[in-house]
């Protein structure tokens, strides 16, 4: 693996592309993960409960939701970055089994080395495709799953379809939820088409994010909450709008209409999400 450091900052190269750790000038102990010029992770290290990024705030808002507060859960991410949710859940519910499923064996390495992450038995961090992780787990193994993965700035197809949607649901507990970054723009055919996808086997769902995203203006980051119980709509509700950059949550019959009668993605006919427009990224360096 080729890697330099420039002054504090780390360029390496991963298996899936250049890696770059870039400290954060305004949080001292923060550090900003990009692959290829794509902002991935942004970690506290001093702080882990710190989330820099909305759509992760989201995430954890969930997290938070699922289950009392504080009680242990079983944890499956699919997509390491820089583990910025598995030491959050460390943090805020002590005692939690994590398994992180992360396909970069380099990236895991250059994250253990130059971020490490607090040691605990109950956190394992393997090598290893999401959905041949999912395949490889026991029915009702989770209580939560988080999927956060993306090649080039873009979710890999065999993760869109209605089997790897029934595989989650096959590993989920009966009353888990399944936690999914979503990530498009106008005319949003790959988030209505996601949520068709998932509700299939998950039904009761909701769908989190900033209004311009969820009308089709603008390119950015979903939330989507799925399991066969209902999701917290109420408290995920207040969450969203108590946020710095305030969000809406969609769900009932506003989720239908959003949906719009898209159609089931299967394996045969999945593709790659939507790639993000030239030049959207930027972070402080």
């Amino acid at each position: 693996m080729g890697r330099r450091r420039d002054s504090d900052r780390v360029v390496a190269d991963v298996d899936t592309g250049r890696a770059e750790l870039v400290p954060d000038v305004d949080r001292p102990g923060s550090w900003t993960l990009l692959l290829d010029g794509a902002p991935q992770s942004h970690v506290d290290l001093t702080d882990p409960s710190h989330l820099e990024f909305e759509y992760v705030r989201r995430l954890a808002a969930a997290l938070d939701l699922v289950a009392p507060a504080g009680t242990p859960l079983r944890v499956l991410h699919l997509g390491g970055g820089a583990l910025t949710l598995p030491r959050y859940v460390q943090a805020t519910r002590p005692g939690s089994t994590q398994r992180v499923s992360e396909v970069d064996g380099a990236l895991v390495e250059l994250v253990r080395r130059e971020l490490p992450w607090p040691s605990d038995p109950r956190l394992r961090v393997r090598v290893a495709d999401a959905r041949a992780t999912l395949t490889s787990s026991r029915d009702g193994a989770y209580d939560v799953i988080v999927a956060d993965v993306f090649a080039g700035a873009r979710t890999p197809a065999h993760l869109t379809s209605v089997e790897y949607a029934a595989e989650v649901a096959r590993v989920l507990a009966p009353g888990g939820s399944y936690l999914a970054n979503v990530a498009d723009g106008p005319p949003l055919r790959h988030a209505r088409a996601q949520v068709a996808t998932v509700r299939t086997v998950l039904p009761r769902a909701c769908l989190v994010g900033d209004a311009a995203v969820l009308r089709g203006r603008r390119y950015g980051n979903l939330v989507l909450v799925a399991s066969r119980v209902e999701p917290p709509v109420p408290e995920l509700t207040r969450r969203a709008a108590g946020d710095w950059f305030p969000g809406r949550v969609l769900a009932g019959a506003e989720l239908d209409r959003f949906t719009g009668g898209a159609a089931v993605v299967h394996d045969a006919d999945a593709v790659d999400s939507t790639p993000p427009p030239p030049g959207i990224f930027s972070v402080k360096r």
